[in-house]
């Protein structure tokens, strides 16, 4: 079984009542796991890790746009900046292979497929923006399992958000997903869509902060096992 993940999240203490109320409002997508104290670099989700230098590689955020993917960040990091740590969709993976419901893209190597979708997140503040999901194949009768998935359990969000045709999510091929590598479903499968903690990112790109840190694209935080959610309020 794979090590409990966060995506990290970092923004000038102007922007983190925005990105607070933005998580609980969208919290199916965002669930927060802990908020650090202004200009903190450390989080009880991993004990003895320096944030600023503990993820393999990050992404830097300038006016919504990524300018570079520095595996170390504590030059850029300054006493204003707030971080967040928000859960990622690891559990659904476990519960699915715990119902029995085979999980695709292990089998295929890969993570799930990201697509940006057509539905709005609920608007926080200056933050606004599409809901992000990523796309599981599931063998059709087992549907009511996949769907079951992850809402029993605190702080990730519920089941999915859709199931079926991808065109209502307003994607219009499996075949090239926004972010990621395509995964391959097999006869029978039904394309089975979660939402994302990538929402937040796709907010804070719309919304254009100065500045953002991030962990780059396949290299979230590595944690202990979590602690209860913290509320996002």
């Amino acid at each position: 079984m794979s090590q409990p993940r966060a995506h990290l999240v970092a923004v000038p203490d102007s922007w983190a009542q925005d990105v607070s109320l933005f998580c609980a409002r969208n919290s199916h997508a965002c669930p927060v796991l802990d908020i650090c104290d202004v200009g903190a670099w450390h989080t009880p989700l991993a004990p003895g890790t320096d944030l600023r230098t503990g993820l393999a590689r990050y992404r830097v955020w300038r006016d919504g746009e990524p300018v570079a993917e520095p595996e170390d960040v504590a030059a850029l990091w300054d006493e204003r900046l707030v971080a967040f740590l928000i859960g990622p969709r690891t559990c659904t993976d476990t519960e699915l292979a715990a119902a029995g419901v085979p999980l695709r893209h292990r089998e295929q190597g890969r993570g799930p497929a990201l697509f940006v979708t057509n539905r709005s997140s609920r608007p926080a503040g200056r933050l606004n923006g599409p809901l992000v999901v990523t796309m599981r194949p599931v063998p059709a009768p087992l549907l009511p399992l996949a769907r079951a998935a992850g809402r029993g359990t605190a702080g990730h969000g519920g089941g999915p958000v859709h199931a079926g045709d991808p065109g209502m999510l307003g994607i219009a091929t499996l075949s090239r997903p926004d972010s990621g590598t395509p995964v391959r479903p097999q006869p029978g499968d039904v394309p089975v869509f979660w939402p994302s903690p990538l929402t937040l990112q796709a907010a804070l790109r719309t919304a254009r902060p100065p500045f953002t840190l991030t962990d780059a694209p396949g290299h979230p935080l590595t944690t202990g096992p979590p602690p209860a959610p913290r509320p996002a309020a």
